[in-house]
């Protein structure tokens, strides 16, 4: 059991890519956590296949390093706006924060969220200036934007006056100052650590306390909680009282014990580099996972029994700004290519979720067909469908919708957010008509003379549904978009949704070279020569504005005049062929995707022609909410 004063406990946080899990590994070396004939992956901290593949962090981690005695507890926070609620309850764990900032990019949208974040709890961040081996790198400018920044979050003098390190995590080097020319390592940064980093302030002596700050679940041990020891010590196979807390109002100026119950720790585990080690027992101001009771919710009160009435405010998580249902799949090809099918199976896969991650939403709004899931973003319930679909699940998820309020008033709110975007100069004049569309307003626009444009803009968030692939295509791939969310605004007004229609079959069977090359004059393809289809599957995107009823699976007749060594002759273009961050982005308001462990469609709600032309006539003669409104 380690001193509370030879612990450091401090988190990561930074902008998306500007290196925090890279600096994690050079970390790691430089304390020699790894033996040495070890064979390490790169972002080994990034452990799950989504994340190795995007190269983004979407759940925090913990690990541990030893260097001089000093046991450093170090918290790796996802740098995406749509997983910051994994940054908001992980900060209650720490002393201190290692803010990231890119010496190119200087400060980005969520950069100042989670700076913001960590100013609010009083925490003193140290700056660490990335990259300074990139060219265009401008490490003094980039200190002076954070440096503003601090004083525009409304940062103490305490806050304002942090240390500074420049160097490069990818190569494993940090400095205080780069005309120094000091070693080459980071010893500067763990010196850093000990010496500005506080101590957890802790009380051995006192009776043990602790509040639970991040959830994790194993099918052996079930629930597990994590949380920093605030007092006393921990042991395997404690007594505990459980205690929940609840904000007594909207405004959260006060807060209230909702229930306390008995319970126990049977596993106890603390952190050694990556890995879990199960003790007999931990102390004041160290880390820990333990797991016993049945139920564990982020914000719970674990403490001794001799300790009366024990009371911390519960932890502050925003909530969700989008939601989308996702049902039971009734097409044709239902069971076909998954295993777990059922409403029941969906139903129990989505509570399982929501035990990990406090950032999701699951209603059970009474529907037969399935249920309704609201989280952050786009990107946050499309990583979600994507894990289900690779344990072997299948389902059909609807189009992203907005989560709206209303005000005291009874006005319409809708959810607002901050975009900046670096554009090459060549590629401004459609970004910005496009966002005009989507009522999106300039705020600035600045010329960084390297032929980028840096725009920053509010936009409400239905306006970037579905605009990020059409943005990259804009962009030809060289623009950059970032988001974050800022609050709620009065709803902007209808805006223009997809341009074009799509592709309809209206036959079953196998796709076929003979159809398929008379309808990509028609519009861009989803499919190939092969590929099954079904009546009201979509298949493909139609060039003109409206649904065009189509047959993929249409056959050429044979006769003297026409024989099958004709189709050798047929050119078809490649197809452009949908994953479910495409899928999701590209659906229209009647349109559902349907998910299975190989294969992204896209199809009609009602695949009945009729059925769906008579709901489109009813449908036309009611008024939306949001309409309503306007009159």
């Amino acid at each position: 059991m380690t001193a509370p004063e030879m612990i450091r406990n401090v988190a990561i946080v930074a902008h998306i890519d500007h290196g925090k899990t890279t600096l994690i590994d050079s970390i790691f070396r430089a304390a020699h956590t790894f033996r040495e004939n070890a064979r390490v992956a790169e972002r080994v901290m990034d452990s799950r296949d989504l994340e190795r593949e995007r190269g983004i962090t979407i759940k925090a981690k913990h690990c541990t390093v030893n260097w001089q005695g000093y046991r450093i507890n170090i918290v790796d926070t996802p740098g995406h706006a749509d997983f910051s609620g994994e940054v908001e309850r992980v900060l209650s764990l720490v002393d201190s924060v290692i803010l990231l900032v890119d010496a190119a990019e200087g400060p980005m949208p969520q950069t100042r969220y989670v700076l913001m974040r960590a100013l609010r709890l009083g925490l003193r961040p140290i700056v660490v200036v990335n990259k300074v081996d990139r060219s265009h790198a401008n490490p003094a400018q980039a200190l002076d934007k954070t440096f503003d920044l601090f004083v525009e979050l409304g940062a103490t003098d305490e806050q304002c006056d942090f240390p500074v390190l420049y160097g490069s995590g990818l190569e494993g080097w940090l400095v205080e100052d780069l005309d120094a020319g000091a070693d080459q390592d980071l010893e500067a940064l763990f010196r850093t650590l000990v010496d500005y980093v506080p101590a957890p302030k802790a009380n051995s002596e006192a009776p043990f306390l602790m509040q639970v700050s991040t959830l994790a679940w194993s099918d052996y041990l079930g629930q597990i909680g994590c949380g920093k020891i605030l007092q006393g010590t921990l042991r395997k196979g404690d007594s505990l009282t459980q205690t929940r807390v609840r904000w007594t109002d909207p405004e959260r100026s006060g807060h209230e014990t909702l229930w306390s119950r008995p319970a126990s720790c049977v596993h106890l585990f603390t952190t050694q580099g990556l890995d879990r080690e199960e003790a007999e027992e931990a102390g004041a101001g160290d880390i820990v996972w333990f797991s016993g009771p049945d139920e564990i919710s982020l914000g719970d009160l674990f403490s001794s029994p001799q300790l009366e009435n024990p009371s911390l405010p519960p932890l502050d998580i925003e909530e969700p700004t989008v939601s989308m249902f996702f049902l039971v799949n009734t097409g044709p090809f239902a069971g076909k290519e998954g295993q777990a099918v059922t409403l029941r199976q969906l139903k129990a896969r989505l509570e399982r979720e929501t035990k990990t991650d406090v950032a999701l939403r699951v209603e059970d709004l009474g529907r037969p067909d399935g249920v309704k899931v609201s989280g952050r973003g786009e990107l946050h319930l499309a990583i979600l469908v994507e894990e289900m679909r690779r344990e072997g699940m299948e389902f059909c998820v609807s189009r992203p919708e907005i989560i709206t309020h209303r005000d005291d008033a009874g006005k319409l709110l809708e959810p607002v957010e901050e975009l900046l975007i670096d554009v090459p100069e060549d590629y401004q004049g459609v970004v910005i008509q496009k966002l005009a569309l989507r009522k999106g307003e300039l705020l600035s626009m600045a010329n960084s003379g390297t032929g980028l444009l840096r725009l920053e803009y509010r936009i409400p968030t239905r306006g970037l549904i579905g605009y990020r692939n059409e943005f990259l295509t804009d962009t030809r791939g060289l623009g950059v978009l970032t988001s974050r969310f800022v609050g709620y605004a009065p709803w902007f007004g209808e805006m223009t949704g997809r341009s074009r229609g799509s592709l309809v079959s209206l036959d079953g069977g196998l796709a076929t070279s003979y159809s398929l090359e008379n309808l990509q004059t028609r519009g861009t393809l989803f499919l190939s020569p092969g590929d099954p289809v079904y009546c009201g599957m979509v298949v493909g995107e139609c060039s003109r504005p409206k649904d065009l009823p189509c047959n993929p699976a249409k056959r050429k007749q044979l006769t003297n005049h026409r024989s099958a060594t004709k189709d050798a002759m047929i050119i078809l273009d490649v197809p452009r062929k949908l994953n479910v961050d495409s899928a999701l982005e590209w659906i229209g308001e009647d349109e559902l995707v349907e998910v299975t462990p190989p294969s992204v469609r896209v199809r009609k709600i009602i695949l009945d022609p009729t059925e769906r032309k008579r709901a489109a006539m009813k449908a036309g003669a009611g008024t939306t909410e949001a309409e309503e409104d306007e009159e």
